[in-house]
């Protein structure tokens, strides 16, 4: 059986020293479900913080990098696969994963959530950012959940 795999989205350059911990801990709490980590797959913000955490727990980790080779890679990264479509890659991101936690917020991660909610997959939000949780949720209430930390998301996962 294939394993499952949990898309964690986020900011990268832009990430809070809050969304790298709760990162770190998503990726080393769906490690030790079983689960496979999928990101972004840069060595920045809330892609290597999840890789990394994932990588300590002894997870698996793809990274669906936007970039035409593997220079920037986190180094937690398993399976890096090489696109060179920039931000078109959050399409693969959304669809390849069984599930999404956002963790924090960018406009690169409301466009992935955005296409997982199109997808009809399920989509926990890990963020402070009430105006976001609020339009997320009214797109699908039913596939749209709130955590208030890495416990809860892995809880509702």
């Amino acid at each position: 059986m294939a394993k499952i795999i949990v898309g964690v989205m986020g900011p990268g350059d832009s990430a809070s020293e809050e969304d790298c911990r709760n990162a770190r801990e998503l990726g080393r709490r769906i490690a030790l479900e079983g689960w496979a980590v999928l990101s972004g797959g840069l060595s920045v913000g809330v892609m290597d913080a999840v890789s990394r955490g994932a990588k300590e727990a002894g997870g698996l980790v793809i990274g669906v990098l936007p970039t035409a080779d593997r220079q920037g890679a986190s180094p937690a990264v398993d399976i890096p696969i090489v696109t060179g479509m920039g931000s078109g890659r959050n399409n693969i991101n959304a669809l390849t994963s069984d599930l999404v936690i956002a963790c924090g917020m960018s406009a690169g991660t409301a466009s992935e959530i955005a296409l997982a909610v199109r997808a009809g997959k399920a989509v926990i939000l890990l963020t402070s950012d009430e105006p976001a949780i609020r339009f997320f949720q009214s797109l699908d209430p039913k596939k749209v959940f709130p955590a208030k930390d890495p416990a809860e998301a892995i809880e509702i996962a």
